[in-house]
């Protein structure tokens, strides 16, 4: 009966992770948490009203988070990027997503 049960329970298991590993990477907070830990020193919300803002739609906002996380030597992943970048398209930019 024992055996019967270990591949049902690992089974379970790994779909426990997946979901956990799922909601994790896709974390409305994430982008939020980063934004405050990393660029708020240097940005304040005048840097996204400004008339000359180089972010003129989602793909170019996305290229500008990861080209200034680069340029701060972050490191962050395709992640990071897109989620610092939906937080921040959901504050000000409001710009179509796909």
């Amino acid at each position: 009966m024992l055996r019967k049960s270990i591949p049902v329970m690992l089974l379970v298991l790994s779909g426990s992770l997946a979901t956990a590993n799922a909601q994790a990477m896709h974390d409305p907070q994430r982008g939020e948490l980063l934004y405050s830990n990393h660029c708020i020193a240097c940005h304040s919300t005048q840097i996204h009203w400004r008339d000359k803002k180089l972010a003129k739609d989602y793909q170019s906002l996305l290229a500008e988070v990861g080209r200034w996380q680069r340029l701060g030597g972050l490191g962050w992943n395709d992640e990071d990027i897109s989620a610092v970048a939906r937080y921040l398209n959901t504050l000000y930019y409001l710009y179509p997503a796909p």
